[in-house]
């Protein structure tokens, strides 16, 4: 029993000390305490403290100096020199992902890097569990599609320690509001809502539902676009008809909600979706209700995916040119790796969609 709790203490021990250089609290080069100072604060043996500091040497993370002391390895060079860029994003496999990823690994690797790829699932605390993973590895740099953009994030530690340890990185399809002075390429998602809107309007459609993600900064924006839109054509904006959903309700909600809306025969006549997949959704649920598409109801929906295109009536959409978002994000980076300027100077750019018209919609 002693025997595991002593273990349990240098682990400890080391654990804590790894976070604190991780976090760039501890910085390179500076010297950590004695392990007398260590024991004596901490209330540990010095045998405890030793093994804690030789595991940490052992990893890398610490260095000795005979007679001198114990001190912060410096591990910017052998980061700088990996040739390698962490790219975070909230999913991998499936709907526009993977063409943005093949947009990023494109320019990366015909510069000679390799991208280590991890995903959250849209999930706060995976991306914490991917931020720390990256932080203990080598890599020159980040792309990074925030979690939940649109909430308060409890990981902006991490971020702090990337800046710390003068990592670059940049956000890709949203940002954190406590971070948005970072380099981002964005798409304008309330420029192209507002357009898919705005078509509905000119097509004479005067009961317009908006469905939106309420958790990431592109439904934020994206309602914002609808919003205008409907103003600008002198519609009246109802929050009835917006419907808000988060992530963990995104199966369920929007088409209870929409259901519901039919039956109660409210009238509306159009569907302005948050993605595609939510409206090829939406196109099943109506026509195994009886309600045809475009005849009865019209529907847009956004990033022109296979989605759209696979659809028994194909869905009129919003173009997310997913490729060049992903070329744009890593030739920023590699810019900012060359000159220290663009972390001083953040970039953002932003990309306007434009609206592909095709079967859901017709004239009213």
């Amino acid at each position: 029993m002693q025997k595991s709790e002593n273990q349990a203490k240098y682990y400890k021990l080391m654990e804590y000390l790894k976070e604190e250089i991780l976090m760039g609290r501890i910085k390179p080069g500076e010297q950590i305490p004695s392990e007398n100072m260590l024991a004596d604060k901490l209330s540990l043996s010095r045998h405890t403290v030793r093994k804690a500091i030789s595991m940490l040497v052992n990893e890398g993370y610490l260095y000795t100096e005979h007679g001198r002391g114990t001190y912060c390895l410096d591990r910017s060079r052998k980061r700088n020199d990996s040739k390698n860029i962490g790219v975070i994003t909230t999913y991998i496999s499936e709907y526009i992902f993977p063409k943005v990823i093949q947009g990023i690994d494109s320019v990366l690797s015909a510069n000679g890097y390799s991208i280590m790829l991890k995903n959250t699932n849209n999930n706060t605390e995976k991306e914490a569990l991917c931020l720390e993973d990256v932080l203990e590895k080598n890599i020159e740099g980040m792309i990074i599609e925030p979690t939940k953009s649109a909430l308060f994030s409890n990981n902006l530690k991490y971020y702090e320690a990337l800046d710390n340890h003068r990592i670059p990185y940049i956000f890709i399809h949203g940002f954190y509001q406590q971070l948005e002075g970072k380099s981002q390429v964005l798409l304008d998602d309330a420029a192209g809502m507002h357009a898919a809107v705005k078509y509905l309007a000119e097509l004479g459609h005067k009961k317009i539902v908006g469905i939106f993600k309420a958790d990431d900064i592109q439904g934020l924006n994206r309602h914002k676009g609808y919003a205008k839109a409907l103003s600008e054509a002198g519609l009246p904006y109802d929050p009835d008809h917006v419907i808000w959903f988060h992530t963990e309700d995104r199966d369920v909600k929007p088409y209870n909600v929409i259901r519901q809306m039919i039956e109660e025969k409210s009238g509306i006549d159009a569907i302005a979706c948050y993605n595609d997949e939510i409206a090829f959704k939406v196109f099943e649920m109506l026509r195994f209700m009886g309600v045809n598409v475009p005849e009865d109801i019209s529907i847009t929906g956004f990033d022109d995916s296979y989605f759209s295109a696979n659809c028994p009536v194909k869905l009129t959409s919003v173009r997310h040119p997913k490729e060049q978002l992903g070329e744009s994000a890593a030739e920023l980076l590699l810019q900012m790796l060359k000159d220290d300027d663009y972390l001083k100077n953040p970039v953002q750019k932003v990309i306007v969609p434009e609206l592909v018209v095709k079967d859901s919609c017709i004239q009213r």
